[in-house]
């Protein structure tokens, strides 16, 4: 179940984060060259839906990539233990804490 949702709150949170941004005008920038982005990869992705072979394909790579994974990553303790240590690595990359 669904609990109450403080819109006041959430208006409030936005509107101080709004204020918070210093360059305005680049940030609605970025926005809207990300809502274009996703508008024209979804447009590819229908129309690649739409021909008749390559969903087939595409769940079949997407099905052998999945078997690769979970033996390659999820099958053996030590190989378990690797992921781990490369997602933390990764995570540390992109944190700036390496």
């Amino acid at each position: 179940m669904l609990k109450d949702i403080d819109s006041d709150k959430i208006l409030k949170d936005v509107q101080d984060r709004w204020e918070g941004v210093e360059d305005k005008t680049t940030f609605a920038v970025y926005v809207g060259g990300a809502l274009l982005i996703l508008f024209v990869a979804s447009s590819i992705i229908s129309a690649f839906d739409k021909l008749p072979l390559l969903p087939k394909l595409f769940q079949l790579v997407g099905l052998i990539y999945t078997s690769w994974f979970v033996y390659r990553y999820l099958l053996f303790k030590s190989s378990r233990q690797e992921l781990i240590s490369d997602v933390e690595e990764l995570k540390n990359k992109i944190t700036g804490r390496e």
